[in-house]
């Protein structure tokens, strides 16, 4: 580890990262943290606090292993960009050019008596629109009707399919055949309808699911093999992907839900559906990593493409993955919506979205002292990363609580990172 002050970052100042994170644990709000921030290429701060498994005592290690969710988002862009690069599509494409079965798509309009009411889509999804969460797709949690379709999908034959908290994959007690492969699956998923016009509004999808069947089409490898081939295995990421095997279960950390003045273990490692290889490889949330492996990830993208000298995407590539893609619009409304249904209760402002993450567009809306334009994805159990091109500086923290928003974890990090730089 270097030292703070030689990248323009004050050591004492810094400290305040682990004193937020220890107060939230000795409130009983979290369980434990691993925190992690790095400028220009050096790691300043690498902390511990906490457990990792409350009630076995076990305390929170370096190479702790988290369930990352939907921080899996990011490197399944960064693997679709990848393949774009070597032109096997455009990003404006149509997704039914490959996937025909999307060509005719149903867009909710509202429900009469009891039945739904549909409209033909105006426009076909773009690969783009996937990838940005504007494609029309949902999720099983939007209190929504089509999430009710997108809950009897999951719970019958495997939708999604990422493990349950309590240790089952959704595709281990079907009442329907599960699932053989992300292709079949995208058939699946092209029967339900939209919840909005294509292109017209952010909302959170298994659209990076559908990205992961793409990339199966593109490459001819299994989406974990194309993973391993291309990110895990050049990166030295050797603790990410879609289990946990047995020799590292006893670095796999316990999963919490919060209770009054406390918490609740929801998923314990000795018991986790993470234990086995799921039926569907899920780009979109499916993903196991540590702090240490997704620093690897998160540096790569920081140096636009390159790291410890092997060049895995182009500078501008990064440039296009990174940039907000909404337009006019933002994703503001949609980013609300989906926090204050998982249990935040505030308002999300300034933000855009980029291939697969956030993008800041207004520091000053935001409430948080960070730059224009810094990228960032999280997980549902509280789980977040950030890369800020114009200080040079990342920051990641990894803690277990279900669900994310529930305390501002993400915030009081950055804060508390910003707050240090000096020069």
């Amino acid at each position: 580890m270097h030292k703070a002050e030689d990248v323009g970052v004050s050591t004492e100042r810094l400290n305040r990262i682990g004193e937020t994170m220890r107060k939230l644990i000795d409130e009983k709000k979290i369980p434990g943290t691993v925190t992690l921030v790095a400028r220009k290429g050096k790691i300043i701060h690498f902390e511990t606090n906490g457990m990792r498994d409350v009630e076995k005592n076990l305390p929170m290690e370096k190479d702790t292993i988290f369930r990352i969710y939907s921080q899996s988002k990011p490197i399944t862009g960064a693997a679709l960009m990848m393949l774009f690069e070597e032109g096997k599509f455009l990003m404006s494409d149509p997704v039914s050019k490959y996937f025909p079965e999307f060509a005719d798509m149903q867009v909710c309009v509202g429900e009469e008596g009891g039945e739904m009411k549909t409209e033909p889509a105006a426009s076909q999804i773009t690969i783009q629109q996937l990838a940005t969460h504007t494609s029309g797709l949902s999720y099983s949690f939007m209190p929504d009707a089509v999430g009710a379709m997108y809950v009897k999908e999951e719970t019958e034959r495997g939708l999604g399919n990422i493990p349950s908290e309590g240790g089952a994959f959704f595709a281990s007690e079907l009442k329907n055949p599960p699932f053989n492969n992300l292709r079949e699956w995208s058939k699946a998923v092209a029967e339900l309808p939209l919840v909005a016009q294509p292109g017209t509004v952010w909302n959170y999808s298994i659209g990076i699911d559908v990205l992961g069947a793409l990339i199966e089409e593109f490459s001819g490898m299994t989406f974990g093999e194309f993973l391993q081939e291309r990110i895990f295995g050049p990166l030295g990421m050797e603790d990410t992907g879609f289990m946990v095997p047995e020799d590292n279960l006893n670095r796999f950390a316990a999963n919490y839900g919060p209770i009054p003045g406390n918490m609740m273990l929801m998923d314990d490692p000795e018991k986790s559906g993470y234990r086995t290889p799921p039926q569907l490889e899920s780009g979109g949330g499916g993903l196991v990593s540590t702090v240490g492996d997704y620093f690897k990830f998160a540096q790569m993208l920081l140096n636009k493409g390159e790291h410890e000298g092997k060049r895995y995407l182009g500078k501008k590539t990064v440039e296009y993955m990174t940039a907000n893609h909404m337009g006019s619009e933002s994703a503001d409304e949609g980013l609300s919506s989906l926090f204050n249904m998982l249990g935040g209760g505030y308002r999300v402002r300034g933000m855009g979205f980029g291939i697969t993450g956030s993008v800041v567009v207004n520091p000053a809306l935001s409430g948080l002292p960070v730059s224009e334009g810094v990228y960032s994805w999280g997980g549902a159990a509280s789980t977040h990363f950030w890369i800020d091109h114009k200080e040079d500086l990342l920051g990641i923290v990894h803690t277990q609580l279900l669900p994310d928003g529930t305390y501002p974890v993400r915030e009081l990090m950055q804060s508390a990172t910003y707050q240090a730089i000096i020069d």
